[in-house]
């Protein structure tokens, strides 16, 4: 399995109607790439194809200059990170690969495919001082990486990181940053809610209206109501379900 077959195959999945719509969609992100016109189903069904693949040709596909061919790469990574059997130094070797190559990660998408296994399954047991290096980094990429990779820490009923890097975070000026930091503490709240009513009532007066509205999407009407208008004038917090 070499990156050679694989963009053979990708390019021959291409079609003009999914290329205008590629277009009209980063046009928004203003990221400058090379597109194909592959839909999304098409790529992820050849990377578990591919899945296999030697982790050089896997570089060699993040070294592309096309969209869809690093997409297939990130996919790729992830599908081997979630095998059941792969041992700690696979593992090692893909987040390396990860870390060391995270300027051709360079789309939120690709963090997002990514990040949860490849990161955060690997610092599931380690220390994770490298995820606040990430945070605090000029690179945008690097810093949803942060916020992104603890997806895996939720899934096991640890949230402490999610609140940590996301005190790092919140105020961010990207808006793909506030769109994930709202995201990830609204799923570290399903596991405590009542850690993500100390963070609202810390930061909800300062944070950018987007993280918000993303952070509160699952709290009740009278919940959203009041942090909604937080800091803007003093108001009694809405009583829980227990109070009423």
């Amino acid at each position: 399995m070499t990156s050679k077959q694989f963009i053979t195959e990708l390019t021959a999945l291409r079609t003009k109607s999914e290329l205008e719509n590629v277009q009209r969609y980063f046009s928004y992100e203003g990221v400058e790439s090379k597109f194909l016109g592959v839909r999304m189903a098409n790529i992820f069904a050849l990377a578990k194809k591919y899945m296999k693949m030697h982790l050089e040709e896997v570089e060699k596909l993040l070294e592309d200059d096309y969209y869809e061919a690093r997409v297939g790469a990130v996919s790729i990574m992830d599908f081997q990170a979630r095998e059941k059997k792969i041992t700690l130094e696979q593992r090692k070797a893909l987040f390396d690969l990860y870390i060391s190559r995270h300027d051709r990660i360079n789309n939120w998408d690709m963090v997002d495919r990514s990040a949860p296994y490849v990161v955060g399954g690997y610092l599931a047991d380690k220390p994770r001082k490298i995820l606040y290096t990430l945070a605090k980094s000029k690179n945008v990429w690097e810093r949803r990486t942060a916020i992104v990779a603890t997806y895996y820490f939720i899934r096991q009923g640890d949230i402490d990181d999610t609140f940590k890097i996301a005190e790092i975070l919140f105020n961010d000026k990207h808006e793909l940053i506030n769109k994930a930091v709202g995201s990830w503490v609204r799923e570290a709240g399903k596991r405590d809610k009542r850690r993500l009513i100390t963070f609202l009532d810390k930061n909800a007066s300062t944070m950018p209206r987007t993280t918000l509205r993303y952070a509160i999407e699952k709290l009740s009407k009278s919940e959203k109501d009041f942090y909604m208008n937080f800091g803007k004038e003093k108001k009694t917090k809405p009583p829980t379900k227990k109070q009423k």
